[in-house]
């Protein structure tokens, strides 16, 4: 059996065009540990030098707030971690029915109140009602079939493309363009499912591309969102809260349930809870940024080290490119 234990690399870079001082940042890249996952071990690096201080934020995710006084041109920021990412639990509970469901709205209002409401980039918006009145008609009528459904329905109609949108582009935006990247469609996805009466919640993190046992790139068993993010292995995706059962992950990206590929860094109400990297600086320079994200086994399926860098292992360094996407500070 596999050992689903990964080691993570991420590597933030930003680049002044002149001198800035005083620079205030947070940052949310420690994976969280809890019964789906464990995070093992969490280093966090900063050049120029900080002193770090963590917090667990409203929703219980890590935060990490730094700051550095010295003039400066150039900042990086480096986290790595182990986490181990434990089985996917089977399905075993009762289907409930949408009009079931209709009937817990009070309750589920009072326990969700933070996952059903509408948020800045999840607004209520009429333009869904087309999309929700089709994943009503392809569902068997289940909350977790309308979910399953709503995840594939976003995945056939929508086209990974990437600066089809902004990092604060919100549902309108996607539904005009047709169009987006997984944050998009992650915010897609939570409109669907609260406007339906579901909670739902964002969630960040990575996706580790599957290798067969000889280490090499299993090319069949790849899923779609392996093949469309590239080397970058930063991802979004959707938890939603299924009666009887519990939260439950959908990526619309691949419009299907989430697996052990799925490694959980933050969840909020939509990105603007939990962007990995947020922060201020005093000067009059203009930034660039830089993403490099490696996601790798840590242990092949004999239990030793495995040295072999995955498909997301990060392509030599480019000139420094803004990559809103990925990052904002």
């Amino acid at each position: 059996m596999a050992l689903n234990r990964y080691k993570l690399a991420h590597v933030t870079l930003f680049a002044y065009d002149a001198t800035v001082s005083e620079s205030y940042n947070e940052l949310r890249l420690r994976p969280r540990h809890d019964e789906a996952q464990s995070c093992l071990s969490f280093r966090l690096t900063t050049t120029p030098f900080s002193r770090p201080t963590a917090y667990l934020d409203y929703f219980n995710n890590w935060v990490h707030q730094f700051h550095i006084l010295p003039e400066h041109s150039e900042l990086r920021v480096e986290s790595e971690a182990i986490v181990l990412v434990h089985p996917t639990p089977p399905y075993l509970s009762r289907e409930v029915s949408l009009s079931e469901l209709d009937q817990r709205q009070e309750a589920l209002q009072d326990e969700f109140f933070d996952w059903m409401t509408p948020s800045q980039y999840c607004p209520t918006v009429p333009a869904l009602a087309p999309l929700m009145k089709e994943v009503e008609a392809r569902c068997d009528g289940s909350v977790r079939g309308f979910a399953a459904a709503a995840a594939k329905l976003v995945h056939e109609q929508f086209k990974y493309q990437k600066g089809a949108t902004h990092v604060h582009s919100s549902v309108e935006d996607c539904l005009a363009t047709r169009s987006g990247v997984c944050q998009d469609f992650a915010h897609l996805l939570i409109a669907l499912l609260r406007q339906r009466g579901i909670p739902a919640r964002y969630v960040s993190g990575y996706l580790v591309p599957r290798h067969s046992k000889n280490g090499s790139a299993d090319e069949a068993a790849r899923s779609t969102m392996e093949n469309v993010i590239g080397g970058q292995a930063s991802h979004a995706w959707v938890q939603a809260n299924i009666p009887e059962f519990g939260w439950i992950g959908l990526d619309p990206t691949a419009g299907q349930f989430v697996d052990e590929q799925h490694i959980v860094v933050a969840r909020g109400r939509d990105y603007g809870d939990v962007p990995p990297v947020r922060g201020v600086y005093k000067g009059h320079a203009g930034q660039s940024l830089s993403v490099d994200v490696l996601v790798r086994p840590a242990l092949d399926h004999e239990g030793s080290e495995l040295l072999m860098e995955t498909a997301a292992a990060p392509l030599p360094p480019p000139e420094v490119s803004e990559q809103q996407q990925q990052q904002q500070q």
